[in-house]
This record gives C-alpha cells, structure tokens and sequence, in this order.
C-alpha cells in the first residue's frame, strides 16, 4: 500500500478508530460471531436440562463458567445461542423496514402531488400507533413464531426511513444533476436509483444502525411479555423473564441476559452515533 493509498485510507475510515466506534464494532462483531457459530461455540445444548444442576452459581472452573437456571440449563450457551435471535431479528427488521420505507420515501419526495399526499396518510395510519403496543397486537393476533415477530417489530419501524427519504428526495429532485438528468431523457426509475438513491444511503445507514438497538430491545420486551419467539427458542429476553421469580436467590440468572443487551445496544448505539457524526456535515463541523 503506498502512501497515499494509506492517507486516503485514513482520512476516509479514520473515524472508525475512534473509542466509540472501536467498542460498538467489538460487540457488533461479538455479536455476528456468537450468532454464526453458536453451535461450535456454546459448552453445552441450550435446551438441556439437568434438574441436579438446577441454579448452580457461576464457576470459574467450569463447567457451568456463568451458572445455571431454574432447570439445570447451561446460561452461556443460552446466552450464545441467544445472540443469535437477536442478530437474526435485529437484521431482518432493518433490512426490510429499511427497503419499505426508502422505497416510500422517495417515490414520495420525488413525485409529490397525490402520490406523496396518500403516502404520508398511508404513514400517519400507523404513525398514531405506539411503536410496542402494535407489535404485541399482531404477534397476539398471528401467534408466535420467529416470522411474525419480525413482520410485527418491521411494522412500524419503515416510517423513520420514509421520512428521511422523503425529505432528503424533495432537497435533491431539482438540483443541477438531476435537472441534467432529466433534461437528457433519463427516465424516473434511472433518476431514482442512480442519482437519487446514492446520495441518501449514508443517512439510511446511521437510521439502520440505531433501528438494531431498537429491534433488539424490542424483541427481548415481547419475549420478556411471553410474545416473542417460542418458549423452546432461547433469547435473552426470555431469559430475563424466567429470572423474575429467583432474582432474589439466583441474582446470575438476570444479571447476564441483562449485561448482554445492554452492552449490545450500547454498543449499537455509540457506533450509530459516530456514523452521524460522521456523515452530518453540521455535527462534523460543529
């Protein structure tokens, strides 16, 4: 690599080596690897259990390193293979959201008229809705299962990404590319995708990044209701549910599944932070 090529290099991901960013792309990282190879991972079956070992205290010698619940299951491999829910879900949700809405989003911004009218009523709809209360009204009416949690935490969480769009569409449909563009026959669909789709994916992604933290917090509050995945699916937010009756005699039991979310969305949250920080000229600057 030669200097140049490291000086760009820098000057373009420089702000990754930041604090912030280098520990939320640790537990991002933690929690990809967790969720990837929790089988090769994990010290034992999350789903054994062993009514001897029943709410044995972390080891530091093994083989239970972080303890037991109330059922003789091992809470590390519980933990590891709770990971991996919350990376499936946490992904899922923005992924699709995420398509949903800047699909919305900018059909809106750029032809405006009706078309934006009927969209921003379509939005208010479940804009009047809080965000967990519609969650919990779909997963109750639809069951449990890993799907409809998904499609319950993406059902309101597009509307973020429809609003960013929209505005950042209606900021760049008259401005000179886009105006030469046009004026050069380019069709909507070629202006939507190649002029005006770039030039809003960076704020797309620090939306994404804080959707993650929500997504997951969400998910462990429906499995905390008993509405998440099924019971047989470990999560941490089952796991935390399971804890309420012994918290008083078996503080391990709450204690893990709680450090594990609040690191993980830590961790989202402070690398999203930097991501705005960086791709906001007016915080950049400030």
């Amino acid at each position: 690599m030669t200097t140049a090529t490291y000086t760009r290099a820098r000057m373009s991901y420089g702000f990754l080596l930041t604090p912030k960013a280098i520990f939320g792309l640790i537990m991002i990282g933690a929690l990809i690897i967790a969720g990837a190879f929790a089988p090769f991972i994990a010290p034992f079956n999350p789903a054994r259990q062993d009514l001897l070992m029943a709410m044995t205290p972390p080891q530091l010698t093994g083989p239970h390193y972080l303890g037991t619940d109330h059922v003789g299951r091992d809470l590390l491999s519980r933990l590891i293979y709770g990971a991996r829910v919350s990376l499936l879900i946490a992904i899922a949700v923005v992924f699709f959201s995420g398509i949903v809405g800047v699909f919305l989003g900018i059909v809106s911004g750029y032809f405006g008229g009706r078309i934006d009218s009927f969209i921003q009523k379509f939005l208010e709809v479940f804009w009047a809705f809080p965000p967990l209360l519609l969650a919990i009204a779909i997963v109750a009416f639809l069951g449990q299962s890993l799907t409809i949690v998904i499609v319950a935490l993406a059902s309101q969480r597009w509307i973020p990404y429809c609003r960013l769009a929209r505005a950042e569409t209606m900021a760049l449909r008259d401005r000179e590319f886009v105006v030469a563009a046009r004026s050069l026959g380019a069709g909507h669909a070629r202006i939507l995708r190649e002029h005006i789709l770039p030039n809003i994916i960076p704020s797309t992604l620090v939306v994404g990044t804080f959707a993650m933290a929500t997504a997951i917090i969400s998910e462990a509050a429906l499995s905390f209701l008993g509405l998440g995945v099924p019971p047989s699916i470990p999560t941490w937010g089952g796991m935390l549910a399971d804890a309420r009756a012994y918290i008083s005699t078996s503080w391990w039991m709450a204690l893990f599944p709680g450090l594990c979310i609040f690191l993980t969305v830590l961790g989202i949250n402070l690398l999203g932070d930097v991501l705005r920080s960086h791709f906001d000229p007016k915080i950049k600057n400030f």
